[in-house]
């Protein structure tokens, strides 16, 4: 092959290299002009990473209620509303109520809805109450209420006493854009086994995510179809939600409260979770001796503002000198055991209640650690309950004190002969962590201690410390 001439050649490598700088030019061009339009494109995604934390405003309570019971147990709900921060309706069956709406329960409660007509849907539950349809499309009702920036939409009964504050941070802990059901089921074996072990309990109250409250709504009337022989509400809002695929995520600070009488032993060993809600109140003994079943609540809420994400929390330390083990479930209780007692022993739920249905056998079957309690009072932990609650820079005292007399022979050794138990602690804030791998505290017995006061102090546990009784 011929080689060209030096003359040729060279026009044609000068011409490459206009083609290749040319190239260039526009790439960077292109560049320059592309580059803002790719980075509006992705700003929803960046918006969304650090959009605002989870809080009141981004929730909806659908609260399903009726005209024989809300006169009363409108205060329950007294108890916990946030008017001007929260949003959401109470469900009556229909408008007979407002006429005799006081101008105090217009500022202090949430409004009254009447609920649609449901007489066109089915309902063969034998024994059951037709009511349950109306109640479960209460989630389709609220969903309607069109509230903008909505994040989750809360349901409950009208003697569901939620916490706000927690169930703000529970539900911070989850992202609010996907599918998700929150709640829990009974603690009773055998209603779960009739009703279901997937499904959130309704008086526990649950939580439904935007996105997917949005499409249970419109599908919802068609599911209510399928569904006339379940017995309640809470069952038909679970079934249609499997139909799309969904199931329960478990959140133990929900309580269905399936119990009655005494629940001292129940409220004393509470999860290490923030403490969400409550429920059958109606059914259970007053939560403080001395008090009615409201002023009890008004009084287990006022600590519950002080330190809200502490309430309940149970924190267990020994005494070597007495061998005594203490148990404090904060702003409620303290237990003192005159021995030493292993830890998984001290946490669980001393049997001072009874199972919803009378009877033995399954029954009185639960769904959680219990301990028996010891038929003789003289041997059983003396209790401690919550008498008042301070807070300053320098942290919270509470201060709990013996409110059930008894005729025990009280010895050197015995804690019986304690009268005040203050316990110091900081305000507990949780974070998006320490929600998902939650840790028990530790405490201390005080050296201060003496004679008819123990002084206790409330920290976070060190890396490799044990809760153990000591020889």
């Amino acid at each position: 092959m011929k080689e060209l001439p030096q003359n040729q050649s060279s026009p044609r490598l000068t011409n490459l290299i206009l083609i290749c700088f040319s190239l260039c030019i526009i790439y960077i061009f292109l560049s320059l002009v592309l580059a803002p339009k790719t980075r509006l494109l992705h700003a929803p995604v960046l918006l969304q990473d650090v959009s605002s934390p989870t809080s009141l405003e981004h929730i909806v309570f659908g609260i399903a209620s009726n005209e024989r019971s809300w006169p009363e147990r409108k205060e329950y709900v007294r108890l916990w509303w946030r008017p001007g921060q929260m949003r959401g309706c109470v469900f009556l069956e229909s408008s007979l109520l407002l006429n005799s709406t006081s101008d105090n329960d217009n500022v202090s409660l949430p409004p009254i809805c009447i609920s649609q007509d449901t007489s066109r849907f089915k309902y063969t539950y034998r024994g059951g109450l037709r009511s349950a349809i109306r109640v479960a499309r209460v989630v389709v009702e609220t969903v309607a209420l069109n509230h903008s920036n909505v994040r989750w939409f809360v349901f409950g009964d009208d003697d569901t006493v939620f916490f706000p504050e927690n169930l703000v941070k529970t539900l911070s802990k989850y992202d609010d854009g996907l599918w998700f059901y929150i709640g829990t089921n009974s603690e009773i074996y055998m209603q779960n086994k009739l009703f279901s072990f997937d499904m959130a309990f309704g008086g526990g109250g649950f939580a439904i995510s935007y996105p997917l409250a949005k499409v249970l709504a419109k599908v919802f009337d068609s599911c209510l179809e399928r569904y006339p022989h379940v017995y309640g509400s809470d069952s038909r809002i679970s079934a249609c939600l499997a139909e799309l695929g969904v199931g329960l995520t478990r959140e133990p600070g929900f309580h269905q409260t399936d119990v009655r009488g005494n629940i001292v032993g129940l409220l004393a060993a509470h999860p290490v979770t923030p403490l969400v809600s409550l429920h059958h109140l109606d059914a259970t003994d007053p939560i403080f001796p001395n008090m009615t079943t409201m002023k009890a609540l008004e009084h287990l809420v006022e600590a519950a503002k002080v330190d809200p994400h502490r309430i309940l929390q149970q924190t267990v330390c020994y005494d070597r000198w007495y061998s005594w083990t203490i148990s404090v479930s904060w702003g409620y209780a303290v237990q003192v055991f005159e021995h030493n007692v292993f830890l998984p022993d001290a946490i669980c739920a001393e049997e001072t209640f009874m199972p919803w249905k009378n009877g033995n056998g399954l029954n009185a079957l639960l769904n959680f650690n219990t301990r028996e309690r010891h038929p003789d009072p003289c041997r059983r932990p003396t209790l401690f309950f919550l008498d008042k609650v301070s807070s300053d820079r320098d942290g919270i005292e509470s201060i709990y004190r013996r409110m059930i007399p008894d005729n025990c022979l009280i010895g050197v050794a015995s804690p019986k002969r304690v009268e005040e138990i203050r316990v110091f602690s900081q305000k507990l804030e949780l974070d998006t962590k320490q929600l998902q791998a939650p840790r028990r505290h530790c405490c201390d017995l005080l050296p201060s201690s003496a004679g008819k006061v123990m002084e206790v102090d409330i920290r976070e546990c060190k890396e490799e410390e044990l809760i153990y009784m000591h020889p």
